[in-house]
């Protein structure tokens, strides 16, 4: 504080004190720039989900005025078997394609690691799924590939197999997402390749030196020293899965058939609010789901101290 005191009582070669950042008018910029994020925060975050955490209390089909019933939408949330179902394809989609997910990434990215020709063109072909992954034309796309004439069949029919109808079969529909998945691995393989980059090469000549292989290189060098960036990109892909709606949306034509195999939490929460109209109930689903969201997100911080090793 004395400092600062100082500071501000000092004169320049003319006489006159310096004025602080905030007098000279800086401060004032820097809120006019930041004015369209607050806006932006208030009515397009801030503003609509306060109003959706209203009308989790409320009867509302977006036709009437929305009317209180306390908790009753929360209750049903429990007596809801297609709920209870599409919570159950939910996580069995995030527990099996994640991890598969960024094994596939981090296991491209010590193949890009080893310095290829064309890495940066690599780098950009790996990473436009990633791109494309979550778009209506590549679930269209993906349709076609696992429809019963589609090119795995195809494929297939090459060695006298007769395939199925992929994503017509309840058995095989919730697989074809996951493989969608696992496929846009590019965002966390650039992350990984970008922690690659910044682990020493000494700790690699060290372990070379007591005559430690590659195999065992990677399981006690690579691996520990890349915990925080596995532990990063396994948070957001986590996230990102909970959300995932376009590729069931499309590959199952808005139904999340076939049986309910594709009815992912955030498409049966859509058909609840937008083609039944029951948007109250809709809203208490969303709220669940960021319950979900944020109590996953907590466990992975919460065990992060048992795995993840940071240099320092």
């Amino acid at each position: 504080m004395a400092i600062v005191g100082e500071l501000r009582g000092m004169k320049g070669a003319n006489g006159k004190k310096y004025k602080s950042a905030l007098h000279r008018g800086d401060g004032k910029a820097a809120a006019l720039f930041l004015l369209p994020w607050f806006v932006g925060l208030v009515l397009i975050t801030a503003g609509p989900m306060i109003a959706s955490l209203y009308l989790s209390f409320t009867d509302y089909s977006l036709l009437q005025p929305p009317q209180w019933t306390g908790l009753e939408n929360y209750t049903r949330l429990f007596d809801d078997p297609r709920l209870l179902n599409a919570l159950k394809v939910t996580f069995t989609y995030v527990f099996i394609s994640v991890p598969l997910q960024l094994a596939a990434a981090l296991a491209l990215a010590l193949v890009l690691d080893r310095g290829l020709r064309g890495l940066a063109i690599y780098r950009s072909i790996y990473y436009l799924p990633s791109l494309l992954g979550g778009s209506v034309a590549i679930a269209l796309l993906w349709r076609q590939v696992f429809g019963a004439d589609g090119l795995v069949n195809g494929f297939l029919s090459l060695f006298g197999i007769q395939g199925e109808g992929w994503v017509s079969h309840p058995d095989y529909a919730l697989g074809t997402l996951m493989i969608l998945n696992i496929w846009t691995f590019g965002a966390p393989m650039i992350i990984f390749l970008a922690g690659l980059r910044q682990i020493p090469q000494m700790y690699y000549e060290a372990a070379s030196i007591d005559g430690a292989g590659k195999w065992r290189q990677f399981r006690s060098v690579t691996i520990p020293l890349l915990t925080p960036i596995i532990f990063f990109n396994l948070v957001l892909q986590v996230i990102n899965a909970f959300q995932s709606f376009t590729q069931a949306y499309v590959v199952s034509g808005g139904t999340g058939g076939p049986a309910d195999s594709t009815m992912f939490y955030t498409l049966y929460l859509y058909q609840k609010g937008f083609a039944s109209l029951d948007m109250g109930y809709a809203s208490a689903m969303a709220w669940l789901l960021l319950a979900i969201v944020a109590g996953m997100t907590a466990v992975n911080f919460l065990a992060s101290k048992y795995w993840v090793f940071y240099n320092d």
